[in-house]
């Protein structure tokens, strides 16, 4: 009888095989048939979570401010609550014992594991840290586009014009709506999706004041969940791309008479008496995604040391985001120490930087000025006092940019490969000025945060390409050339261009 040999080494009989390749085959079959009749979402359900004992809850910020180890007050995620009793801030606090009942190689291992697969909801570069975000929510109440899991962008020739070897640019803008402010929505915009489910009468709408990109990722996941979006936005103070992505993506879009502190105070007012959720930063759920994007960048590097990190900065929420995920980190051993941040300001938007200047004394809010990085055009941040804290701790620095220095910054950056957004290039700016000054070193591993994609503010682009910038030189535009259609007019264009190259 004709034989065949197994992966064992033994001899078997051929029917015996094609039994078991049926048997195979039928198996697989089933796997395909039960793939197909349930979704991702319907497999998740099934898993046991890793561990339920990991919880988290709102506490005042200021607890977090005098390093409290008790609080007089806590209060439920599942509370509508913004504020505390004293009107401070509130902060989300995880349980870091339950935590730390597991080590470092025990979350690496964890962490790693779930990056870049297609498993619901880890798949998200957001919710693969889940017990690190939301560790009490139902895998079935999230609401995700499998955000997150931003690529590091090796900045080897601009790295080189500055005399660095190991700088990198945090691509935060490639995602779902084009900004990092998916990285907080998914969390909130799910802690919702469970509210509404738990009471359905406790939150008919969430809304939002917005310099763009805000209202952007609150309108694209409301969508998602089927959740009413109500967004206020400054006349005239935001780029078409931002405006249109709340009109297509269904949400009431309010276009109000004044700049971005006047929308916040009139969102304050309107959540305060109506079952309208407040999805600003000042709600500290989103801080809780936002600092995911901290933790990536550290799995990146394999867990190892980070020197710098720049984040542009206007109501300064991300700031203190960053701090709180590379904290996180170490608490639980997984890096040694904490990067520096540094915080890039518009010069016409600068509260923090004047108040960096002054030894962090009697912070002054400041009346905005119209500047090109729009989204961070705030003069009277909510996220003050986070911002101080987190800078303090990593003994951090404040930098500022002009409109021509920001102008300038990206488009060099752009020569490079990049393409950056007006607040990039606040950030850019920052590191050129720092370099010069020798605060950061040449040898310095440091990540700067591109917060949004360059496409949402082309016009600005084609301004600065056009000279059509008044008080902007634009040293490093590059407008096309109109020529004839004649061979010789093309070429004279071309030698114009590249001195070094001859015709044939």
């Amino acid at each position: 009888m004709s034989t065949s040999r197994s992966s064992g080494g033994a001899c078997a009989p051929l029917g015996k095989l094609v039994r078991t390749q049926r048997r195979r085959t039928t198996n697989r079959t089933s796997l395909c048939v039960r793939a197909n009749t349930e979704s991702i979402r319907e497999e998740a359900s099934h898993r046991a979570p890793v561990d339920s004992s990991f919880s988290a809850q709102f506490v005042p910020f200021n607890d977090i401010q005098t390093n409290a180890t008790t609080h007089s007050e806590t209060y439920s995620l599942d509370q509508v609550i913004y504020r505390a009793s004293s009107g401070g801030l509130l902060d989300v606090k995880h349980d870091m014992d339950a935590l730390l009942h597991y080590d470092a190689a025990y979350w690496r291992k964890l962490l790693d594991s779930r990056v870049g697969t297609t498993k619901w909801p880890h798949g998200s570069g957001v919710w693969s840290k889940k017990e690190l975000v939301l560790p009490q929510i139902g895998d079935e109440d999230i609401v995700s586009m499998f955000e997150g899991n931003s690529n590091l962008f090796w900045a080897e020739r601009f790295g080189k014009e500055l005399g660095m070897t190991d700088l990198w640019v945090k691509q935060c803008g490639n995602s779902h709506t084009g900004s990092f402010k998916d990285l907080g929505m998914t969390v909130l915009v799910s802690q919702v999706n469970r509210l509404r489910k738990m009471r359905p009468d406790s939150v008919q709408a969430v809304g939002c004041a917005s310099t763009g990109d805000t209202s952007a990722a609150l309108s694209a996941y409301c969508a998602a969940a089927g959740i009413p979006s109500i967004v206020f936005l400054p006349a005239d103070k935001i780029s078409l791309a931002q405006l249109v992505q709340p009109i297509a993506n269904g949400a009431l879009v309010l276009s109000i008479d004044t700049d971005f502190d006047g929308c916040m105070k009139l969102i304050r007012e309107v959540t305060a008496q109506s079952p309208i959720y407040l999805a600003n930063s000042m709600n500290s759920l989103r801080l809780e995604g936002q600092k995911t994007a901290a933790i990536e960048i550290m799995q990146q590097f394999n867990w190892q040391p980070v020197d710098n990190v720049i984040i542009p900065g206007g109501n300064l929420g991300n700031v203190y985001a960053f701090y709180k995920g590379f904290k996180m980190c170490k608490d639980l051993g997984l890096i040694e120490r904490l990067p520096r941040l540094i915080v890039a300001q518009a010069q016409n938007a600068n509260p923090l930087y004047q108040a960096y200047k002054n030894g962090y004394d009697n912070f002054q809010p400041v009346k905005a000025q119209t500047t090109f990085a729009s989204a961070i055009q705030i003069g009277d941040p909510v996220s003050i006092d986070r911002a101080i804290l987190a800078l303090k701790a990593t003994d951090g620095v404040v930098e500022e940019a002009s409109e021509e220095e920001l102008m300038d910054a990206a488009a060099r950056a752009d020569l490079t490969g990049m393409f950056n957004c007006p607040h990039t290039g606040v950030a850019l700016a920052a590191l050129i000025k720092l370099r010069e000054s020798g605060v950061i070193a040449p040898s310095d591993r440091t990540v700067v945060v591109s917060t949004a994609h360059g496409l949402k503010f082309a016009q600005s682009k084609v301004a600065y390409h056009s000279k059509g910038i008044d008080g902007v030189d634009s040293k490093y535009s590059n407008p096309p050339v109109t020529v004839k259609e004649d061979i010789g007019a093309v070429m004279d264009a071309i030698n114009d261009k590249f001195r070094s190259m001859n015709s044939r």
